[in-house]
């Protein structure tokens, strides 16, 4: 009877963990579908004289990426045609920030004035349940006729329960 129960004993371990795994990865699988996800971008200037666009962007609609995604094989290597105008939001919220330049140079108090939107705008995403993901940023600059442009981008991405 103690052989017995001796190898019982490791087979029944080995089936509550795997039906405790099994559980634990149906439960993950169910809670990734009960998130939905945002983001917003804020574009800042860098150009100099203060001549450039800086805003924060937020958009109000929705699109499903598969209306506009095209599977390219060996056998079939059409070029997706998706409508741009499809693809294109009209309805977002778009939130004036200042350049990082004037005529004097970079100007520090404009930075702190588009630190303080962008807390604002990040406060308020906190306060209605989103949490952040992740923060990305990058910066294109190149240099032109008219001196050296450039952009400096974040975006900022948040889920929430739905």
């Amino acid at each position: 009877m103690k052989k017995i129960t001796l190898i019982l004993a490791p087979v029944a371990v080995i089936t509550v963990a795997f039906l405790m795994y099994s559980f634990s990865a149906k439960e993950e699988k169910n809670k990734a579908a009960q998130y939905e996800f945002t983001s917003f971008t804020v574009v800042e200037s860098i150009l100099p004289s203060g001549v450039g666009r800086s805003r924060m962007i937020y958009t109000l609609e929705q699109r499903d990426y598969k209306a506009f995604t095209t599977t390219r094989t060996e056998e079939d290597n059409e070029r997706n045609k998706s409508d741009r105008s499809e693809i294109r939001v009209n309805n977002f919220e778009e939130t004036k920030l200042l350049n990082f330049f004037n005529l004097g140079g970079i100007r520090f108090q404009n930075i702190a004035a588009n630190d303080a939107v962008i807390n604002s705008k990040v406060n308020a995403m906190l306060n209605e349940g989103w949490e952040i993901v992740n923060i990305v940023a990058g910066v294109e600059s190149s240099t032109s006729v008219n001196g050296d442009d450039g952009i400096f981008i974040s975006r900022f991405y948040f889920k929430r329960a739905k």
